[in-house]
């Protein structure tokens, strides 16, 4: 099972907020994008992220829209 001090560590890759669990994903609690664990090991590429439901690309996440984040 994943650390729960880990987790209390890790936050969003693009708009660093906090990440809540979700089964076996992690949830950004701002923006959405979900990120999956396996083998207890959390992946945080954002290009491997889902997005939450009705965002088209990452360009859409309320952080990129607010200008506190950027994608390449």
């Amino acid at each position: 099972m994943l650390n729960e001090k880990l987790l209390e560590l890790l936050v969003c890759p693009l708009g660093k907020a906090p990440l809540r669990r979700e089964g076996d994903m992690l949830v950004c609690t701002r923006c959405g994008p979900r990120f999956a664990i396996k083998d207890d090991i959390p992946n945080m590429l954002i290009e491997d992220a889902q997005l939450p439901a009705g965002c088209a690309s990452l360009a859409n996440l309320e952080c990129v829209r607010a200008g506190e984040a950027t994608v390449d």
